[in-house]
């Protein structure tokens, strides 16, 4: 045998020992997936119950804020109501509302003179 077939041998035995290595990785990456696999659908079967309990608790508490819309939008109504009477009551009645003030001031600074003069 001469050097060239040593050679062959060497080059032979070296390509094998790559094509094992390379077939060890294949089948541990091939493990790491099947772990990964496992463990994500261990993963998935712990939170769907997660999921499904948070979301019934949302549900629960979308109830009553939809009531508390509800009644805020009567409030609103109700005060756009009022505030359209007031505003036509002050727009026909504007002196007579003036008058009034002014005699309920009135009214006030006199109770406040006769408290004065009673504690004296």
């Amino acid at each position: 045998m001469g050097p060239g077939g040593i050679a062959t041998i060497i080059a032979a035995a070296s390509l094998f020992v790559i094509a094992a290595a390379v077939a060890y990785a294949v089948v541990r990456v091939g493990r790491f997936i099947d772990e990964a696999k496992v463990s994500l659908k261990a993963f998935t079967d712990d939170t769907t119950p997660l999921l499904t309990e948070s979301t019934r608790t949302l549900e629960l508490i979308n109830s009553p804020l939809a009531s508390f819309a509800k009644i805020t939008k009567n409030v609103e109504e109700v005060t756009t109501k009022v505030t359209d009477a007031t505003t036509g009551f002050m727009d026909k009645n504007g002196p007579a509302v003036k008058v009034a003030g002014a005699l309920i001031s009135a009214a006030q600074m006199s109770k406040g003179r006769k408290s004065k003069k009673k504690s004296d």
